[in-house]
């Protein structure tokens, strides 16, 4: 469950509770129990309460890592740039995509411990670590994803999908990088044709492909050219025209997906059988992005050359709620924007390297921090941490005669960045707890003092729903 940390009491653990340990504190703060020989009963159940990280976005964030030179190519062209960066649904690593069709993944050093964080880690020009994983598409990327069960300790669900042009869906092994299958649909030519946006659905069990005036659904069990096709318009030709460029599903499972269109309209349909809900109207640019609220009340959607995200209610759409800027308008470039976990601020990123933050209870702009020297094209907060990834980058055009001068990016420039944020620590049963980095308390004194603040007997628990995939047998060969 995206946001929350659940942790099975019963389970055996070796870690050692250690005072200067950055990352351990943070886990004892989202809920991990630890053992310890005196700890008694009431401390470990304090430990099991779920704690989500409140953003204090007023302290401007510090820069954990950097990566810029591995983004550069071999013949040392400028031209290769970020895309996009996508954080894992548990954490544990993040995903790169750049214009040399490559996908990069990046996992988080030691879980992000004090000693892995060395206070000479940014101000190098070198980069803080390589990425463990290369994977090499045939052509450019349009669109990826996450599988949204992902969890390191279950390889098995360790996937992720991308598409790209003139090929079909695949679906990569995050661990090995192998492919685990491919989803092929057909035009009427019985020509492979391209997807250009993919997503899951919430259970996880299918794969929502966007393509011109279409929906293909296929199962991730069965690839190959098995899809249901849906078209985006309606008996009277009305409903959603163009190329379906982004999917996204509301997070509360009620059967809600949202369809952007580069045609400049979003609209909402029923995730069973696509039925066509609402059709919304007020983007000045081809739709880029849609992401519902954690609640699934709301709904957020940008273009491009649009300087605004735009906010609706889904269960009211006559209008637009709020317009928050950004500088986008003037690029055609797919610029993310994202909700932090506890689902009160949001951020995006823009050409003028700035990253804004605001408010999504009353729609103010609430601060911005500098991220790179180019445009930033992605944003992502850590689905569970007091983290956020960026990107950056933008294509270059060489001036004939002048080609040396496009030689040298900044390493501020086409750079992927890990930041780090001050929070407050909110729990189950309405506790605060403030965390800063320099905070030099035992992690374990934070658990035995908030085990004496609570009953023990008002504890809730919660059930934990294990979804796992099998995918074997899905290797396909692609034709």
């Amino acid at each position: 469950m995206e946001g929350e940390a659940t942790y099975d009491a019963s389970a055996n653990t070796t870690a050692q509770v250690e005072a200067e340990t950055y990352y351990q504190r943070v886990d004892a703060m989202q809920g991990e129990t630890i053992y310890d020989a005196n700890a008694d009963v009431t401390a470990q159940v304090a430990a099991e309460t779920y704690y989500w990280p409140a953003l204090d976005f007023h302290v401007y964030p510090q820069k954990l890592y950097h990566f810029h030179h591995q983004f550069k190519l071999p013949s040392n062209s400028n031209n290769n740039f970020l895309k996009a960066v996508k954080w894992s649904p548990d954490g544990s690593c993040f995903l790169t995509s750049s214009d040399d069709n490559t996908l990069r993944v990046f996992d988080m050093p030691d879980y992000g411990s004090r000693s892995a964080l060395g206070s000479d880690l940014c101000n190098s020009e070198d980069d803080s670590f390589a990425s463990r994983m290369m994977i090499h598409e045939g052509e450019s990327v349009y669109d990826y994803c996450w599988y949204p069960h992902m969890l390191a300790s279950d390889p098995a669900s360790c996937v992720f999908a991308a598409t790209t042009r003139d090929h079909p869906v695949h679906l990569w092994d995050s661990v090995s990088g192998q492919l685990r299958g491919t989803y092929r649909a057909y035009d009427s030519m019985d020509e492979i044709t391209a997807a250009f946006s993919v997503a899951f659905n919430p259970s996880g069990t299918k794969l929502f492909c966007g393509y011109n005036k279409a929906l293909r659904v296929f199962d991730i069990h069965r690839p190959g050219r098995d899809f249901e096709q849906y078209s985006t318009l309606t008996s009277t030709k009305d409903g959603q025209t163009g190329i379906i460029s982004c999917v996204s599903f509301s997070p509360v499972y009620n059967g809600l997906l949202a369809a952007g269109s580069y045609n400049r309209t979003t609209a909402l349909y029923a995730e069973e059988n696509a039925e066509l809900l609402f059709v919304l109207h007020g983007q000045e640019g081809g739709v880029t992005q849609v992401l519902f609220s954690r609640d699934g009340n709301y709904l957020y959607t940008g273009g491009r050359k649009d300087p605004y995200i735009l906010c609706w209610d889904v269960r009211n759409t006559t209008g637009i709620l709020y317009k928050f800027y950004r500088s986008a308008e003037n690029t055609n470039q797919r610029i993310a924007f994202d909700i932090e976990p506890y689902g009160r601020h949001l951020g995006t990123g823009g050409q003028d390297g700035q990253v804004n933050i605001y408010d999504l209870q009353t729609g103010e702009w609430i601060t911005n921090f500098w991220a790179a020297y180019d445009t930033v094209n992605g944003f992502c907060f850590h689905p569970s941490l007091p983290l956020a990834a960026s990107s950056s980058g933008h294509r270059r055009f060489c001036i004939p005669g002048d080609e040396e001068e496009n030689l040298n990016l900044r390493v501020e420039e086409n750079c992927a960045s890990v930041w780090s944020f001050s929070c407050t620590w909110v729990g189950g049963h309405g506790s605060d707890v403030d965390y800063q980095d320099n905070n030099k308390e035992d992690a374990s004194e934070y658990v035995n003092v908030q085990a004496e603040s609570k009953d023990a007997d008002s504890t809730k628990t919660e059930d934990v729903i294990e979804v796992s995939v099998d995918f074997d047998n899905t290797k396909e060969q692609e034709r």
